[in-house]
This record gives C-alpha cells, structure tokens and sequence, in this order.
C-alpha cells in the first residue's frame, strides 16, 4: 500500500482537485444534466435528529449525486493532497449552506469509514489505488456494499454492483494489518511496542469514537447539564469516573447549540479530561500548560481551580493561543494568561514560578487515530523518531519553570510505551531531584476511550 503523499503524475490526473479554493465544492452540481438529478428536500434538510449509522444499519441510505462528489472532493484532498480529513471535511461542508444534517453525516460519515478502511477496501477490490473519479465511485460504492447497502443504478456503480467481493472480504479479516488498515511498518511498531495488546487495542482505535462532552461547571453543574440534555431531546449518559464527563449517544451539531454558545460546556475525549483530574490542581495556585495548544486542558484546570489562581498557557503557535483566548471567554474563565514560546527567554522569565507543571507534549497520536484515521497513511517513522528527541528536551528544558515542591504532570495522547514509560524512566535518570509519584496508561480496549499516558512527579 502506498502512502499517497504529493505525487506529480497523480496530481496531474487530478489537478482540478488540488486547487486552493476547492472549486467544485461551492454547489457539488453534478456533471449529469440537471434534470437527472435529485437532490434532498427540504424536509430531510431539517431532520436535525437524522442518525446516519443508524440508516445503514437499516439499509435506508439514500444517495444524491451531489454528496457522493461531495465525498470524492474529501478523499481526493486529504489523500492526494495531504490535507487533513477533517480540515477538508469542514471546508467541504461550509461550502453549502443548504445542506441540512442529513447531508452533511452522509459526507462527514462516509468519507471518515473510507479513510478509517481505506486498505481493506482497495484490497477487496484488487487494484491499486488511484484517485480518479471513477475510482472514487467505486470505492464508495463497495464500502456500502460490505455494509450490506443498497447503492444506486447509476452508470458509476455499475462495476461495483456486479463484483463479487465476499470471497476476498473474508479472506482479509484474518490479516491484521488489512483488516484494520494500516500500513505495514505500523503492525510491525506497534506489535513491538505493545506485544499481545496491539491487536485488541488497534482494533478498538479503528471503530468511531464516542462524542464526549466536558460539562464547563464554572457555569452549570453537570446534573443540571445532563437533565438538560436529555429534556432537549439528546440522549446522554454520564462518565465515570470522571467528574464532569457526559457522552452523547446520538451525533449532531452541537456547536449550533445555543448551550455551546453560553459555555456550558466543551468536547474533549474521556481520557483527555482525566489528566486535568489526575494533575490534582486546586483554586489559588499558579499553573503553567506549557504545550497547550487550543487550550482543551488549560480550560479544564480553570473550571477545577474554580477560576481562582493563575494560569499561564504557553506555545509555539499563536494562532492557537489566540483560539484558547476566544474559548476562554466563552467558558467565562479570566485566569489565563497566553504566552507564545518564540525563544528561550521565555521559559527562562519563568523558572521555578509554577506549583503545577502540566507538559502535554507532541507524539504520535497513536491514541486518537479513532478521531483522526488519515493519521494512519501520514505518520511515518522518521516522524516518531523525532518527536521522542523533542518530548525528551521539553522535559529537560522547560521543568525549570517547576518551583521546589512543585508537581509535575507529563501526559501524552500515544500509547506507545516508548512515548510514555521510556521518556519518564529517562528523564529521572538523569534528574535525581524529581520522582515519581504515580502513573496511569489509559488503553483504549481497556478504558473504552482515547488512549492517553500520563504521569505525575514531584520535585524536591
């Protein structure tokens, strides 16, 4: 399997897919002639309640010509060009504003189970991957059809009705790295890296993650949250043992929701939210989240410090700050202070300041491949070399900003051992002055969430 990175020939055969402004994507008109296409009503544009797995489950996707190319612009993007699936989802979907929430799970949906199968499908299929058109049509046609789906008889399914993939599908379900799609070296790695558990666990971060809420109690308690989500038609359930999770069972806009707006709450996995329980941080002291990107966890010790203390948030991107800074002042939250980390003066100014030290540092994200599968066929193994070295200098660097009795919070989204217990056992190695408190590996067949690692130390 290739690992569709830019590739001149292919995007010659596809260079109207690989301009900037995504041309086709401003109405998706179909290159049929009008009057052969139908396209949803405006009464399946308003179901907001529409659950798309349920309807495959039942056999009663219907399929326009418009989405279907809706779906080919995604994966040609994101494999062709190596854009991000979601960022291309997002811009697939503003792109139209008639689509209603049927139409949009149809793209978001189907274009996130093609790239979660991308491997399998093209070898039930026997070919080599090609992003043509026609290609494209086929593979969502077979990707249906193992679903057990009904697809149209329009001329571009017409090889895809009648091939005989049984055979061949149930030969692959007996090949790990086929069946899960992934690359090779990536069964290699991870069965190296975490023996008889990578099987069980690669298969639990190939299915759909769960839409977890994080209630913001710096503005309504969860109880009431939770009451209010079910009393609004969302069915919910809480999360333990976490203190202010809830799972959504049924998928929709929630960002739409005039309770988003208010700040009531945010989305963040399961795990994510236990390691803002698991710094044990309380209202008065001084923080720094010195890899906080968008802010996700920044926010979260906000709500459990009460919005008392200090927070320093810290990057070396400050479109992100500036992110956390606009979520910020949704959530109500006014005790974090931004600082972009653009040279070494900065953590310099803030050595021994903080009472909690929390480095969420970069990895492999081998632990949310269920939230972004494209990861799969982008990461490499260069990649992962280099991000150790860098998790290893943001330990030796910035726990200088740590104060003497100070904790020390190390945390991780990979659940790669190399990532996680390797890095700690090397950094107190080499820094008698800290030890190890506690450590917790969150495996996503054991945990049912994200995969996460985190551990806790102290400095003398």
């Amino acid at each position: 399997m290739r690992n569709f990175r830019k590739d001149s020939e292919k995007r010659k055969e596809n260079k109207r897919f690989y301009k900037n402004e995504f041309p086709e994507a401003k109405q998706f008109k179909s290159k049929k002639k009008e009057e052969e296409v139908v396209y949803p009503t405006a009464e399946e544009r308003r179901n907001e309640a529409y659950d798309h797995k349920e309807a495959v489950q039942k056999n009663q996707i219907k399929f326009y010509r418009n989405l279907v190319e809706a779906v080919i612009v995604c994966l040609q993007k994101s494999f062709g060009d190596g854009i991000k699936v979601d960022q291309v989802i997002e811009k697939v979907l503003k792109s139209n504003s008639k689509w209603g929430s049927r139409d949009r799970a149809f793209i978001a949906e189907t274009t996130y189970d093609i790239v979660r199968n991308w491997r399998l499908l093209w070898e039930v299929w026997d070919k080599e991957p090609f992003l043509s058109d026609k290609n494209m049509f086929s593979i969502i046609g077979l990707h249906y059809k193992l679903k057990g789906v009904s697809v149209p008889e329009w001329d571009e399914f017409q090889e895809i009705r009648l091939y005989q993939f049984k055979e061949r599908f149930t030969k692959f379900q007996k090949v790990r790295k086929i069946r899960e799609s992934i690359p090779d070296w990536m069964d290699e790695y991870g069965l190296k890296e975490l023996g008889d558990k990578w099987e069980e666990n690669l298969s639990k971060l190939n299915q759909q993650a769960e839409v977890v809420l994080r209630t913001n109690t710096l503005k309504i308690s969860r109880p009431d949250f939770f009451n209010w989500l079910n009393q609004n038609g969302m069915e919910a359930e809480l999360v333990e043992p976490l203190q202010d999770g809830v799972i959504l069972r049924q998928r929709r806009n929630i960002f739409k929701l005039e309770a988003f707006q208010s700040g009531w709450f945010e989305m963040q996995d399961a795990s994510s939210q236990m390691v803002g329980e698991f710094s044990g941080v309380k209202p008065g002291m001084r923080v720094i989240d010195a890899c906080a990107g968008a802010g996700g966890k920044s926010l979260h010790l906000a709500a459990l410090m009460q919005n008392k203390g200090k927070i320093v948030s810290m990057d070396i991107e400050q479109k992100k700050l500036d992110e956390l800074k606009r979520r910020a002042r949704r959530a109500g939250v006014s005790i974090i202070e931004s600082r972009v980390i653009d040279n070494s003066k900065v953590i310099k100014r803030l050595e021994n300041s903080a009472d909690v030290l929390l480095l969420d540092v970069p990895c492999s994200g081998s632990g949310v491949i269920r939230r972004n599968p494209d990861a799969k066929w982008k990461l490499q193994p260069r990649f992962i070399d280099e991000v150790k070295r860098t998790q290893q200098q943001i330990l030796q660097d910035y726990t200088k900003m740590l104060k003497s009795g100070g904790t020390l919070i190390y945390a991780t989204c990979s659940i790669f051992p190399s990532e996680n217990d390797a890095q700690v056992d090397s950094f107190l190695a080499s820094n008698p002055e800290f030890s190890l408190v506690e450590k917790k590996t969150l495996l996503p067949a054991e945990f049912g969430f994200d995969g996460f690692f985190m551990a806790k130390m102290t400095k003398a």
